[in-house]
């Protein structure tokens, strides 16, 4: 027992950081048990003593689930897309050229991540009636462009400011132009923030609900089929979705890492 607290001692750090993550975990690990669980009813959330794969079998079984996660999975890749390029542009100008109303932009940037997402939703409902749009996919995907434009520029700015502006202008001096610079040297230290940034925008886009529920019209997307299931009772093909894009997630950045790792190695 002496032990056991002398190594807590001198390694607090990391059993605060461990309870920490066991904390987020738990929450994933119980959807991971749900999914193989089979309720006692409709609308019981406990697990019982029936365990099966019948869910992860049979992932789209519950009707309607299917269509909402492929409505989802769109909407989220063409936003991530059209944020992606839109604010990695809107870095390199904020980061590399000055130009009238410069610090306004910076400030204009946090306005969506600082703005509630049900004043956001509601504003670009207004708009959006006002304007005669019809509601639908496209109308989601506008709003889920305009608040991931703000992490991508964030996080590609933040990525930018660490990179030494020296390893360029040696490439300049070798004779290489603009274009071969930016393509040999500029973008591939770029690209792990531009991959963050996109990876964040996917994630935020594929599970919102607040603002996609004001502009969304008669689209549904997964969240909302969620929402609308849990009156009833939320299927056990929920958890397995879940599971399955968190597991999804997981691996990406587990491989990045290695990807990683292995570089700095042969450097």
């Amino acid at each position: 027992m002496h032990r056991f607290w002398r190594w807590l001692a001198d390694h607090w750090v990391l059993a605060v950081g461990l309870l920490v993550l066991a904390y987020l975990f738990l929450p994933i690990l119980v959807v991971f048990l749900l999914s193989l669980n089979r309720p006692t009813s409709r609308l019981s959330y406990d697990l019982s003593a029936q365990w099966t794969l019948d869910y992860w079998l049979h992932p789209f079984a519950t009707a309607g689930i299917g269509d909402a996660l492929r409505v989802s999975v769109g909407i989220a890749l063409v936003a991530t897309v059209l944020a992606t390029v839109l604010g990695t542009l809107m870095a390199f100008a904020m980061a590399r050229h000055r130009f009238r109303g410069r610090a306004t932009a910076n400030v204009l940037v946090f306005l969506p991540m600082a703005t509630p997402e049900v004043v956001l939703g509601s504003s670009l409902l207004a708009l959006f009636v006002t304007l005669r749009v019809p509601l639908g996919f496209w109308t989601v995907v506008v709003a889920h462009v305009l608040f991931c434009l703000s992490f991508v520029v964030v996080t590609v700015k933040a990525r930018l400011a660490g990179l030494d502006p020296r390893l360029q202008e040696a490439a300049m001096d070798l004779y290489a132009d603009e274009w071969q610079t930016f393509r040999r040297v500029t973008l591939p230290l770029v690209l792990p923030g531009v991959a963050a940034a996109a990876m964040l925008s996917l994630s935020l886009s594929f599970d919102d609900f607040i603002i996609t529920n004001f502009n969304s019209g008669t689209t549904v997307t997964f969240p909302m089929f969620v929402w609308g299931a849990a009156q009833r009772g939320i299927p056990r093909e929920v958890n397995v979705i879940g599971t399955a894009v968190f597991l999804l997630a997981f691996v990406l950045v587990l491989v990045v890492q290695l990807r990683g790792r292995r570089k700095a190695r042969v450097v």
